[in-house]
């Protein structure tokens, strides 16, 4: 196509369509007349040889060739916004802005508190907003900017999405003190069960969609064994409380184990056998890459991961995600 065919208004009408899929709606966002959105819906129309929209009742659907254009149409224009920003020293004193992370409770409780509370001697105009790793496709997520930052083990993602790793997230095995089987074999906090006691006991597992197995047992199918799950949870938190108060095992975190320990009636034990663990990482949206406020953020949580010592773990032999 001949690009000197387009020109910038042109390209925000057609993200505003994108975003409004209506022309009156288009116009009011971008402070245009519905004759001036639809004149250019035009012109657009015919510089890509694409119909784009579709009326359907009283909303614009867009063609395959739009919904193609989407992303790079909103990507370009932001790249635009940035090229063009007045150069300013970064000061995090003076930033108003909420960031929007996601995640387990494992993030929830144990990083966000003092990561917070680090913020806000620096930042106090900083906010945060916490969505639990329930609330959708992560990917999507950031697409929309519906989140800035997700924290979770390794993702399919879209290949706009940047990540880097934070730490390795190997499970330990709670009980609860005083476990009737676990003392009458003998096993004394901080060894590791054996595989018929582990199989034998039921177990409650964090899962977020309901499922009643998890890596844990695709490992004991490699040797040939099974567990009985009988308590599936959604948080971390509510799989130690139920363990706390009951006779389940549980795989968790040991980072989450070691801290649930000191204010409930819990024992940590190691697993009779490996489970792989894999790495937790930070996941963001590319664009974002040199953004920076999101580069700060980005750099304070990778501090807060190291103060926390979460990494002090990584050696230890561990479970999955998923328990």
């Amino acid at each position: 196509m001949n690009l000197n065919a387009l020109d910038l208004n042109l390209v925000r009408v057609l993200d505003a369509l994108l975003r409004e899929r209506s022309v009156t709606r288009a116009g009011e966002q971008i402070g245009l007349s519905q004759p001036a959105v639809s004149a250019a819906l035009n012109r657009l129309r015919h510089a890509l040889n694409d119909q784009l929209f579709v009326r359907r009742g009283n909303e614009m659907v867009p063609t395959p060739r739009a919904e193609s254009l989407a992303e790079p149409v909103r990507v370009a224009l932001r790249e635009i916004e940035r090229v063009f920003q007045p150069a300013k020293d970064f000061d995090p004193a003076g930033l108003e802005r909420t960031f929007t992370f996601m995640g387990a409770d494992f993030f929830s409780m144990l990083l966000m508190p003092p990561l917070a509370a680090r913020i806000a001697a620096v930042a106090p105009g900083v906010s945060f907003r916490f969505l639990d790793s329930a609330s959708g496709d992560v990917s999507r997520l950031l697409q929309e900017d519906q989140i800035d930052v997700a924290l979770e083990r390794p993702l399919e993602v879209s290949d706009w999405v940047s990540s880097t790793p934070l730490f390795g997230s190997p499970f330990a095995i709670i009980a609860a003190k005083g476990n009737a089987a676990i003392r009458q074999a003998g096993i004394a906090e901080g060894e590791r069960l054996p595989i018929e006691l582990f199989c034998e006991l039921p177990h409650a597992i964090r899962s977020i969609d309901g499922s009643m197995s998890g890596f844990t047992d695709e490992a004991l199918d490699k040797i040939g064994r099974t567990r009985r799950v009988s308590l599936a949870l959604p948080h971390f938190q509510a799989v130690a409380l139920a363990v706390a108060h009951g006779l389940y095992l549980a795989a968790i975190p040991r980072q989450f184990a070691t801290v649930a320990a000191k204010s409930l009636p819990i024992a940590v034990y190691e697993a009779p056998f490996p489970i792989p663990s894999p790495a937790v990482r930070m996941y963001w949206h590319a664009r974002h890459d040199d953004e920076e406020p999101h580069r700060w953020i980005r750099s304070r949580i990778l501090e807060a991961v190291e103060a926390l010592g979460f990494r002090d773990f990584e050696g230890t032999e561990s479970t999955d995600s998923q328990g």
